[in-house]
């Protein structure tokens, strides 16, 4: 006996030991998969050794929840959450046997001598309430779910495509792991379904079909409402209804039993209710055998935690971090990054604007402007080469593909084709076009309205397509593309076009136009965009009601850009969106008007003249207009737009500005073209934030603020 205590003893000591190596390298930010699996396969021995069933539990639901890509953030979740339940089991001193098997018989003998992990670790080990376990939990999970909308969108077409299922089986695989191991019921089961009938398409025992499809993207929309419900929760706020989960489940099981057939399509969007409910008693994890060999010198059911990424398989971005992930690219040369918040990411964008700033100010200095030292303009033009490099590095920083949100789209295609009937295709070019990671976020919702318009207005059904002679199947494309210094996307569909007679008659019973008969077609395409403007025969849960496209303008607008329409009937419509690369800084031209600066968008200008007296003509005593290349423009003074007394009221000593605003051409008149410069854009803070005719504020070169102007707001109000 006594020799039985000191081995107990000495295997407790060693059973710490392992622990807090694990510790120790989590401290240290080493996340090397196989290590980390030998490290808990040594703590199931020792711990089985020192009598501590409830550790070597922990240890082996540790094994059982890591991912089975080799993600770091996902490892590191998994990781810190099995060092803080080692540590505070080895510290509560123990739980009896039967208090985790349930009876007085001890735990299960496992094949390889140890306990099998066939119960969810003590409620007083739970870290299910862990915020920033959470946090990472469901960025990871999001990104995850990404990967999978994408994969089932390619396996609707290519049903075979192996690589394809196994990379949506190994997220939902990760998921179902990292849910159980923080407490997330619903999140795991749902997961661990959608996963076992993955596992039967992998096998070949199961055919990815439409209605198989259509099971796998309701479970990814329900643990995407989870998601959401979690982070509302972590914010403060109420979780509101839980999605219901029985339905779904009864849904996955029939589909792994072939019993689902083609139901009625998903729901085009989430349920409205954004942490799941209280979890219900559900099947516990499995137990997973142990090889005694490393994971990466032999196959076992946690190898996958060390797996390269698969060929083809893409890291998938964050919608709140600017995330790239640690892999091979396809040359074989290894790559590091890290996850950066983008609140970080955003201030040093800023910080590197002052500096240009700052920099600026410095080389328009008038005492260091009449320097003559070689040496110290030599390293004035160094510091301005340093100061450009940086801020160019850190605006590529917050540089996102447009393809992740063109990805977005071809799940809504798919969903409003099969609720409308319709057969549709998504086509997206350009998707490798880089943009502002916040003018991304600020295009999402235009874009899908204007997807969702091309799709139930402006596609036809098959049967009316086949009569036109077209291809029963639609097409909607999304093209993006850099033209001048800014990018433009185009969302195009082949459909029956915009008709310019019943937009007329509907602008007239509206009091839009009373004739409209020298409009022309861009004109009368433009009426769309008025509040409540529908010419749609019938209202559906889509669209129709004429709410819309006057908030896509607004929206488009306040992003600096603006959208052009091209249609033909029986052809098509195409709309234009051309906008600003970044909304963090501007090319503009400083113009002067009497002693204040101003800065115009150059991409909105389109030439500068003089005018003489002949040119200058009013119409009805009010508007004044130019008369440039044979075309009759409105004139609009700035000194009297701003109350700024000028250098000179004659139109003539004054330079006109041809610029482009809403689709129309109009002429501002200032006193004096101060040059081209690229500003940072300021904002003017709330309580100035609705001034019309001004989108924000620039420090020049000389320190003087300089407002930059919004040309629709200029030339909308109309002269003064």
């Amino acid at each position: 006996m006594p020799n039985l205590v000191v081995e107990n003893g000495l295997s407790e000591r060693m059973l710490s030991e392992r622990v807090e190596e694990l510790a120790t390298k989590l401290v240290l930010g080493d996340t090397d998969a196989g290590q980390w699996v030998e490290l808990l396969q040594g703590v199931c021995r020792e711990a089985e050794t020192a009598g501590r069933p409830d550790v070597a539990q922990i240890a082996l639901e540790s094994l059982n929840a890591l991912p089975v890509s080799a993600d770091a953030a996902a490892l590191e979740v998994v990781f810190s959450a099995s060092v803080s339940l080692l540590q505070q089991a080895l510290a509560d001193g123990g739980a009896p046997a039967e208090a985790l098997n349930g009876t007085g018989a001890g735990p299960a003998p496992h094949p390889g001598g140890l306990p099998a992990a066939t119960v969810a670790a003590p409620a007083t080990l739970s870290l299910g309430e862990d915020p920033e376990m959470i946090a990472d939990f469901i960025l990871e999970s999001r990104e995850h779910l990404t990967q999978v909308e994408i994969q089932m969108m390619r396996l609707e077409k290519e049903p075979d495509n192996g690589e394809a299922i196994n990379t949506v089986f190994r997220g939902f695989h990760t998921i179902k792991g990292l849910a159980g191991f923080l407490d997330l019921g619903d999140i795991r089961e749902v997961a661990h379904e959608t996963e076992t009938l993955l596992d039967l398409a992998r096998n070949q025992k199961l055919r990815i079909t439409s209605a198989v499809v259509d099971i796998i993207l309701a479970a990814a929309d329900f643990l995407k409402v989870c998601l959401k419900r979690l982070e509302t929760v972590l914010g403060g706020g109420e979780a509101g209804r839980a999605p219901e989960i029985e339905s779904l489940l009864d849904r996955i099981r029939r589909g792994t039993s072939g019993a689902e057939e083609a139901g009625p399509p998903p729901a085009i969007s989430l349920p409205p209710s954004p942490l799941h409910s209280p979890p219900a008693p559900s099947p516990a994890l499995p137990s997973l055998p142990l090889p005694s060999a490393p994971l990466r010198e032999g196959p076992s059911a946690t190898e996958g935690a060390a797996r390269q990424t698969a060929p083809g398989d893409k890291p998938a971005g964050s919608d709140r971090r600017e995330t790239t992930e640690t892999g091979r690219g396809t040359q074989g040369v290894e790559t590091r990054s890290v996850k950066v918040d983008t609140a970080k990411l955003d201030f040093l964008v800023d910080m590197a604007g002052e500096m240009v700033i700052a920099q600026s100010m410095l080389r328009h200095h008038p005492e260091l402007a009449a320097l003559r030292s070689p040496a110290a303009l030599r390293n004035l033009a160094q510091l301005a080469r340093i100061t450009g490099d940086m801020q160019k590095s850190a605006m590529s920083m917050r540089m996102v593909r447009v393809g992740g949100l063109f990805q977005k789209m071809s799940r809504l295609v798919r969903d409003l084709a099969r609720k409308t009937g319709k057969q549709a295709e998504l086509e997206a070019l350009g998707g490798d076009t880089e943009l502002d990671r916040n003018v991304v976020e600020e295009l999402a919702d235009p874009l899908m309205h204007m997807v969702r318009n091309a799709a139930d207005h402006g596609l036809e059904p098959p049967d009316e397509r086949l009569e036109a002679g077209k291809d029963p199947t639609g097409r909607i494309r999304l093209r993006a593309s850099h033209q001048a210094g800014y990018i433009v996307i185009e969302i195009a569909d082949d459909g029956r076009g915009l008709i310019r007679e019943k937009i007329l008659a509907k602008a007239r019973r509206t009091g839009l136009t009373d004739d409209g008969a020298g409009l022309s077609d861009r004109d009368v395409f433009n009426f769309i965009f008025h509040p409540g403007f529908s010419t749609a025969a019938a209202v559906t849960d889509v669209s129709g009601r004429g709410v819309g496209m006057d908030v896509v303008k607004k929206q488009i607008q306040k992003l600096r850009g603006r959208i052009d329409i091209e249609s033909a009937p029986g052809r098509g419509t195409s709309f234009f969106l051309r906008l600003p690369l970044t909304l963090a800084m501007i090319d503009g031209l400083v113009v002067g008007v009497g002693g204040e600066r101003y800065v115009l968008p150059i991409f909105s200008v389109r030439e500068m003249l003089r005018p003489t007296a002949e040119m200058m003509f009013t119409v009805e005593n009010r508007q004044e207009m130019a008369l440039v290349r044979n075309s009759l423009l409105p004139v609009v003074r700035l000194y009297r737009r701003f109350g700024v007394t000028p250098r000179s009221d004659v139109a003539a000593e004054s330079l006109l500005i041809v610029a482009e605003a809403a689709g129309k051409s109009s002429c501002l008149m200032v006193d004096e073209l101060l040059g081209k410069q690229e500003v940072v854009i300021k904002s003017l803070g709330e309580s100035l934030k609705d001034i019309t005719g001004v989108a924000g504020c620039a420090i020049l070169g000389d320190g003087r603020v300089g407002l930059i102007l919004d040309l629709d707001g200029i030339f909308h109000a109309g002269a003064v």
